[in-house]
């Protein structure tokens, strides 16, 4: 069986090339949206199946399927498409794509802005909130949106967030004879009405930008006093080394900032805080939300207890909690082989607990130190933070 993925845009089947015609006339099934399917003239004459919300179960029968089928897709299908889904859930030897230029590529050609210094965010099916930690200014953002209210959402986190001044470019039926573009602001789209199917162009001007750099100022974070500090916080990230598509367990999270800063460090990680405490685990939401990265994953439990059944991380922080019996040994536990373990310890307690730890598995201890200047009277003196002790260590694969 063979899932042939075609790309088709908003101009339809005069926008396709001979192969992707020849597919789609030799097609016995045919699957895409229902603005896609009424693109197609008579002469595709396949048995058409509008996709169902949600998709998952029509994505599964088709990877199971012994018969030949013939998928449609929204531009290029590689690029933020369902051709992604089904190489990664059938194999690449299954699936054979046929691209059409992509919304981004269209999008970039009318703004004359090159591809390779523009930012593609998603928000189908995410919270705008997305593109909050990729708002410094001067930054060129492409955003995929959906609804009618898609820009004016966009455009309310924009202005949220200190951006309202940034130029805001709507292109609506990218391609088709009724494509359409308004040249406006943040501040003036936020209750924007576009057509349905619309994408937005942002130029982010001044507001108060947070660099992408590990080590965020404290006062990025809403916090009762669990937080990670900025410098002991951007030597930590450092350490645990987040690397594409890997998974963190953020363990006695607090305020939820190590987690965020190793989500907004590597695109395509992905991140689980556990903390106990309910308002806690609610601002480590809001955090989240703020510096753009929602899709961190919170887990409310007291650990060990609340690791079991969690996925196997790559790398695991423990901030909090770290005397809790049986803890780093069940962080460890939880490790896949060759992860990267990382505590951080202020007492003395937690001290003799990853002393053990290194005892047992080797590891290196790094003594942090770190002083602030601070006045003294008429004078200027340095005044220390608690000295931090940091266990790190690799679980070597059996």
């Amino acid at each position: 069986m063979t899932l042939t993925v075609v790309g088709i845009g908003a101009d339809g089947w005069s926008g396709l090339g001979e192969p992707g015609r020849r597919a789609l006339r030799a097609a016995v099934t045919l699957v895409g949206s229902q603005r896609q399917l009424d693109l197609l003239p008579a002469e595709a004459v396949g048995d058409r199946r509008a996709w169902p919300s949600p998709m998952d179960a029509l994505v599964d029968e088709l990877v199971d399927s012994a018969q030949d089928v013939v998928v449609l897709a929204s531009g290029n299908p590689m690029l933020h498409g369902i051709g992604a889904t089904l190489v990664r859930r059938a194999g690449v030897d299954r699936v054979d794509v046929i691209p059409h230029p992509s919304a981004f590529s269209l999008a970039c050609a009318r703004l004359g802005w090159p591809q390779a210094d523009v930012e593609l965010v998603s928000a189908v099916a995410r919270p705008a909130a997305v593109v909050a930690g990729l708002l410094q200014p001067g930054r060129r953002l492409v955003v995929y949106v959906t609804g009618t209210d898609g820009a004016a959402r966009l455009a309310r986190v924009l202005c949220e967030r200190g951006f309202g001044s940034s130029v805001v470019t709507v292109l609506e039926q990218l391609g088709a004879p009724g494509e359409r573009r308004v040249d406006t602001s943040a501040a003036e789209a936020t209750g924007l009405v576009t057509d349905p199917l619309h994408l937005v162009a942002v130029e982010v001007g001044a507001g108060p930008a947070h660099a992408r750099t590990p080590g965020l100022a404290d006062a990025a974070f809403a916090s009762d006093g669990q937080l990670t500090k900025r410098h002991v916080r951007a030597v930590t990230l450092a350490t645990l080394g987040p690397l594409p598509g890997e998974l963190l367990l953020d363990v006695g999270a607090g305020s939820g900032s190590i987690a965020i800063e190793w989500l907004r460090a590597e695109r395509g990680t992905r991140a689980i805080a556990v903390e106990q405490h309910e308002q806690r685990a609610a601002r480590i939401a809001a955090n989240a939300d703020a510096l753009g990265v929602p899709q961190l994953v919170i887990v409310r439990g007291h650990a060990p207890e609340a690791l079991a059944g969690l996925p196997g991380p790559d790398a695991v922080f423990v901030g909090g909690g770290i005397t809790a019996p049986g803890l780093l040994a069940a962080c460890w536990t939880a490790l896949r082989p060759g992860g990267r373990l990382v505590a951080n310890t202020v007492t003395l307690e937690g001290e003799r607990t990853v002393l053990a730890a290194r005892e047992k598995h080797g590891g290196s201890l790094t003594r942090i130190d770190i002083a602030h200047a601070e006045p003294v009277g008429r004078f200027t003196g340095w005044r220390a933070q608690m000295t931090v002790i940091q266990w790190s260590a690799v679980k070597e694969p059996r």
